[in-house]
């Protein structure tokens, strides 16, 4: 049986600050010999991560140094020689872990990483965070490889989303709910509608904090209008315009299958254009792509595969639809693009597929590399499964139990299920 995908493991400094489930694999990280490189999308929160690993060394007494490179005085000293570095340590011996925030300032990150890496490991221990521009450089992997161990960071979780509201009270009555089959709540309806809130507005911590729906909206289409500008002009998109509607289009249709012929037609861009734009979404943390599952490797590699955003937030604000849940003609795209999200927080993105036949026989989402295989199908609806549809899947692969996810009627059950 599948294991609980909603984390109760949140962390808080002694000034009740939430720290990241990602906290503490960092902190453990920092011990280690290879370099720490934090990725994720702008504005979720990579810079407060680093801020309190500063803490962390300082409480700990362990020799320690931030540098923010939008300092233009501290980047020309780095882009002179990458050994400069060291002019800015501590003057005593020790092991100094070096905190780079904004890398891809630099001129040449990469090779700048390396260069350190080589001469000065024992010494300097590097933990950097940068846009996608420097995830999407070849070199970033072509000249780190063995170096670096890159950890992701994604927009909030929905306990992250309560915990940022100031309802510790509803992370403890999941706890309860989970540990405890039988157990009613008499804050269901609050934990509804919160679980509709962060369905509607995602997980990005400033949307989550802002209680005004109105100025919810407005930092989403900042995020949209502003940040993913920079990501446009670091990533060298040429048309800006094909490069939004490609944008729109997927976040219009979650779950459906990349056609990057059609698209190409669509967008009057050539399938080369489509083809790198999907890249830098995906560099820039806004989409994921998941393969189809099949046997035969060779299927898998040659088959269009299926998008969906990883915040949901940023998607409702792309086609400029807030409606509440119960008024959606989407309902069934949007849990489903939430349902992902939590496989995606639970397992690697190369490990979760999909699975259909040229007949149409569909199941939404396959987990061959679980320690316990299992497939599963999003509903909206309980009312909407019908069995007998996934028949030909569990007849085909009898080792892959099929599993049913659905929202409504929302109940204990529905945290019990995901």
């Amino acid at each position: 049986m599948k294991e609980n995908i909603l984390y109760l493991c949140l962390d808080f400094d002694t000034e009740n600050e939430m720290k990241r489930n990602i906290f503490n694999s960092l902190k453990l990280h920092l011990q280690k010999k290879e370099f720490t490189i934090l990725t994720g999308a702008r504005q979720i929160g990579k810079t407060t991560l680093l801020r309190q690993l500063e803490d962390f060394c300082r409480e700990n007494k362990l020799p320690s140094l931030f540098l923010n490179l939008e300092n233009k005085n501290i980047l020309s000293e780095l882009n002179a020689h990458p050994f400069n570095l060291i002019n800015f340590l501590p003057a005593d011996n020790e092991r100094v872990v070096v905190f780079i925030d904004e890398i891809q300032y630099l001129q040449d990150p990469s090779n700048f990483l390396k260069l350190i890496y080589d001469e000065h490991a024992e010494k300097i221990k590097i933990v950097a965070t940068g846009s996608s521009a420097f995830y999407i450089d070849d070199k970033f992997n072509d000249s780190l490889a063995g170096r670096k161990k890159i950890f992701s960071l994604r927009t909030c979780s929905f306990e992250e989303h309560l915990v940022l509201r100031n309802k510790e009270d509803l992370v403890q009555e999941m706890q309860r709910i989970f540990q405890n089959k039988t157990a009613k709540s008499a804050k269901i309806n609050t934990l509804y509608s919160e679980w509709n809130s962060y369905m509607l507005y995602g997980g990005y911590p400033a949307v989550i904090i802002e209680n005004n729906p109105e100025e919810k909206i407005n930092h989403l289409k900042e995020i949209r209008d502003s940040f993913i500008k920079r990501d446009i002009l670091e990533s060298d998109v040429q048309n800006e315009e094909a490069f939004y509607n490609l944008f729109r289009i997927i976040a219009s249709q979650p779950g459906n299958m990349i056609n990057i012929s059609e698209l190409s037609n669509r967008l009057r861009i050539k399938n080369e254009t489509v083809a790198h734009y999907l890249h830098v979404l995906q560099k820039c943390f806004h989409i994921a792509l998941i393969k189809p599952f099949y046997r035969n490797i060779r299927k898998e590699l040659t088959k269009m595969p299926k998008a969906y955003l990883m915040d949901t937030g940023l998607r409702n604000c792309l086609i400029n639809n807030f409606q509440p849940m119960s008024m959606r003609l989407d309902k069934g795209e949007l849990w489903e693009n939430v349902y992902f999200r939590l496989l995606a927080d639970k397992f690697p993105l190369d490990e979760i597929y999909f699975w259909r036949t040229t007949s149409d026989n569909e199941v939404d989402f396959v987990l061959p590399h679980s320690p316990s295989p299992y497939a599963v199908e999003v509903k909206y609806n309980e009312s909407a499964i019908k069995h007998t549809k996934y028949r030909k899947f569990t007849e085909t692969y009898p080792e892959i139990p099929l599993q049913f996810a659905w929202m409504e009627d929302f109940n204990e059950d529905f945290f019990r299920r995901i």
